[in-house]
């Protein structure tokens, strides 16, 4: 794996970029963009967030993209992620912050025929992803895992180490970012988790305590997750480096 080193400044970069034009954007290129910044908006979670766009995946896995409006889809993604992560989102307050986004600088949407054209396609368009994901709304979501991992590699570190190392933010920063590929669908929960913390560690030149005393250097993580090999590791290290190369410049 080359160039691993410069995730770390793409991460960064991709983080001060100004806000992008939705009006303008080509097809379905910005869409997972424009989840991230309504779910900010919103006040979400990540993790939601992040589920919210798991079910946009999972929803054109299936659909055709030219079928249907992007960001009326994006935004039921939004409402539909609320319930599955018991953190509910106002249909009023998706339809005002997804509309403020694609138009910047307008005002909340008064009580007329826009707003109740756009509260219907939403309503509609978040049933649609419903039956489309069979009303399962149990997505598994790698941050818990993660959390966990961290939580438990904090104790084989020094004190100090451990803090001047921004371990846990780089990971969950790759965890978030790896949302905007549809990748993420093709791998297990555990499995993204210990990819993004082993991606981390790389970029920040950080060796897990003790490592190098192990026959195999990925045996680390075999406590997390016994099934995962070195190979499929690298894997997702590399699809989730490929999300800074495909990322769309703003317009």
């Amino acid at each position: 794996m080359k160039d691993v080193i410069d995730v770390m400044a793409l991460q960064s970069n991709r983080r001060e970029r100004r806000l992008v034009d939705y009006r303008g954007g080509p097809g379905h290129s910005l869409a997972t963009n424009f989840i991230f910044e309504c779910g900010i908006k919103l006040g979400l979670q990540p993790a939601t967030v992040a589920t919210a766009a798991i079910f946009y995946h999972k929803f054109f896995k299936e659909a055709d993209k030219n079928d249907y409006d992007c960001y009326v889809i994006c935004t039921s993604c939004l409402c539909a992620a609320g319930k599955s992560r018991d953190e509910p989102v106002r249909l009023r307050d998706a339809v005002n912050v997804a509309h403020n986004s694609i138009n910047r600088g307008a005002g909340p949407l008064e009580l007329g025929e826009e707003y109740w054209s756009w509260r219907g396609a939403v309503a509609q368009a978040e049933l649609l992803v419903l039956r489309l994901l069979g009303f399962n709304l149990d997505a598994p979501s790698p941050h818990r895992y993660l959390l966990h991992y961290l939580r438990s590699l904090q104790e084989w570190f020094p004190a100090s180490q451990w803090r001047s190392a921004p371990i846990a933010r780089t990971a969950m920063g790759f965890l978030q970012d790896f949302h905007h590929s549809s990748s993420i669908l093709e791998y297990r929960a555990p499995h993204i988790a210990v990819a993004c913390l082993t991606l981390a560690l790389h970029v920040l030149g950080v060796s897990v305590p003790l490592a190098a005393t192990l026959d195999d250097d990925a045996a680390w993580y075999s406590v997390f997750t016994k099934d995962l090999q070195k190979e499929k590791n690298w894997e997702i290290m590399e699809k989730i480096m490929q999300v800074y190369s495909k990322e769309p410049e703003p317009i």
